[in-house]
């Protein structure tokens, strides 16, 4: 069930005001009666993480990785992605934003449901990052931190990408269409299209890469408006949680949690090489880290295909006898 809250007169770190319509959903055991997980979200993503239609039933569930039986699971739609079907303020003032304002509101919504403490934040990608920038504004808030293909500052090259996102978003003539397709490019690698293409055709004149191409750009021009698309391409540019003023290590340096990094061994957008840099600092930090890798040649996306892997990797975070029943 979606639940809401509402932030007025809610100030960016750029110095937008704006009224705030916050969505989000709870999902296992009663808020109060077993450990918190918050669950972040990905760019196209929302906050039906589990269950029937869940974008990440493989991973929580009953029985999954993430057992719904033990903990409870909060996830919030990040404001403005359009799951409600409301935009409002967002639609022209999306370059105000940035995850440091999103992380500020799930603080809001946590006071709201008078959560003090969560045994994990988990998110991939957009999500992830916006969990580096949870974590770090309130450095005791989690036991675990567990950011998935995804790192705590955007590189030149995901600045780059997004910049052509932003462009493509403001002057094609079929916007979503035109950055979905470019998108899927650099969430997949060469081998995987390879794999699963083999240069094959649907029509005389018309590649199966092409038409797989052509219905995933259909597919989020149906589901997607261009208000969200502009805003998570907005946060996903401009993540850092050292904001340039501070050194990485001397903002991580009061963080209590333990942060597991999960990285992707041919991601072409959050290159692995970055993340393990990030195990490297965090350690030199004196804070507990570990680094896994996923190995698949699906690039990117592989945090959304390559369950069992990712099952392997998180499932001893939530061992069974956390469980409180």
């Amino acid at each position: 069930m979606l639940l809401h809250i509402d932030l007025q007169d809610f100030k960016t770190h750029s110095g937008y005001t704006c009224h705030l319509h916050v969505t989000y959903q709870l999902f296992g055991e009663p808020l109060g009666t077993a450990p918190v997980v918050l669950v972040n979200h990905a760019l196209t993503g929302n906050s039906s993480v589990t269950g029937e239609n869940g974008w990440w039933s493989d991973l929580i569930g009953v029985d999954k990785a993430i057992d719904i039986s033990c903990y409870t699971i909060l996830a919030m739609d990040i404001p403005g992605n359009g799951y409600d079907n409301n935009q409002n303020h967002l639609v022209l003032n999306y370059r105000a934003f940035t995850n440091s304002d999103i992380a500020k509101v799930q603080i809001a919504l946590l006071e709201h449901l008078d959560i003090k403490k969560l045994f994990a934040i988990i998110g991939g990608s957009l999500g992830g990052q916006i969990a580096w920038e949870l974590a770090t504004q309130r450095p005791n808030l989690a036991e675990h931190l567990i950011p998935i293909a995804t790192d705590w500052k955007a590189t030149d090259w995901v600045i780059a990408q997004c910049h052509i996102q932003d462009s493509l978003l403001n002057h094609s003539q079929k916007p979503i269409y035109d950055a979905r397709i470019h998108a899927m490019t650099f969430y997949r690698t060469p081998a995987s299209f390879k794999e699963k293409f083999k240069r094959t055709k649907k029509e005389a004149s018309l590649y199966n890469i092409q038409s797989w191409l052509d219905h995933h750009g259909k597919r989020l021009s149906e589901r997607f408006s261009i208000a969200s698309y502009k805003l998570m391409n907005q946060l996903l540019l401009t993540a850092d949680t050292t904001k340039g003023k501070q050194s990485f290590n001397e903002v991580v340096s009061p963080l209590t949690a333990k942060v597991h990094l999960v990285a992707i061994d041919t991601d072409g957008l959050f290159l692995a090489d970055e993340i393990y840099d990030t195990h490297l600092a965090l350690q030199e930090t004196g804070i507990t880290s570990s680094y896994h890798e996923i190995n698949s040649i699906h690039g990117h996306d592989a945090f959304l295909i390559e369950y069992e892997q990712l099952a392997a990797i998180v499932q001893p975070i939530f061992q069974k006898q956390l469980c409180h029943k």
